[in-house]
């Protein structure tokens, strides 16, 4: 099966020629006012401009408002909404039908219990993503680069497509696919040199590791 590779956080025109460049399959636009990696309205059009048609745009957001979803909508028209706050099954629904896009809803994973929280979601969104849990006190959500115990996902199965997230870089994402045979994978500060400056070699050495990868288990399949 090919592997879905999600580049997130782009915010430069650099890191968007340099993901398109990769052969990434999705770019993250985040529009998280605490993220390091925000972007305003006008600078995302400009991205989504620059990416469209090459890959697919996912607007990444934490417990928007209608007026805020309009207004993202309206500058970047995404591909795809990606929830990452505490938006319920019901909100996802809704968006989902009132808005027209499909979503992909991110689960916050610190150890098995939390996959007990997928389901209801598996009837809504059209994709999951599993991140690490924020540790208690965290000012804000997100996975904070840091990786979770991937083998809580060894063997599962979802009704819908997901992305593996947290802390995932050249360095271990061969070894995360070889636990867990995740269908995708998403990065963000894997291909950063700091919180929010991406590196165009990285984003370059984490795609083509991700793809060999997946190419080294299916030939020893």
């Amino acid at each position: 099966m090919s592997l879905l590779v999600k580049i997130c956080g782009v915010n430069s025109l650099e890191a968007a020629d340099a993901t398109v460049r990769a052969g990434a399959d999705f770019a993250g636009l985040n529009f998280y006012a605490r993220s390091p990696r925000n972007v305003r309205p006008d600078v995302a059009h400009a991205l989504a401009e620059r990416m469209r048609g090459r890959l697919r745009l996912v607007a990444v957001l934490c417990d928007p408002s209608d007026a805020d979803l309009q207004d993202v909508i309206a500058a970047a028209a995404p591909d795809f909404i990606q929830f990452h706050g505490s938006e319920t099954p019901e909100r996802v629904g809704e968006v989902r039908s009132r808005f027209g896009l499909p979503v992909i809803k991110a689960i916050a994973v610190a150890d098995a219990s939390d996959l007990a929280s997928p389901s209801p979601y598996e009837q809504v969104a059209d994709m999951l993503l599993f991140d690490a849990k924020p540790a208690s006190g965290a000012d804000r959500t997100g996975g904070y680069g840091t990786p979770f115990d991937w083998q809580i996902l060894r063997g599962r199965k979802f009704a819908r497509p997901w992305l593996l997230a947290g802390g995932l870089d050249s360095e271990n994402v061969g070894r995360a696919l070889r636990i867990c045979d995740a269908p995708g994978v998403d990065t963000a500060s894997g291909v950063e040199t700091a919180p929010g400056v991406k590196d165009v070699n990285l984003i370059a050495e984490f795609v083509q590791t991700a793809r060999n990868a997946r190419l080294a288990e299916g030939a020893e399949i």
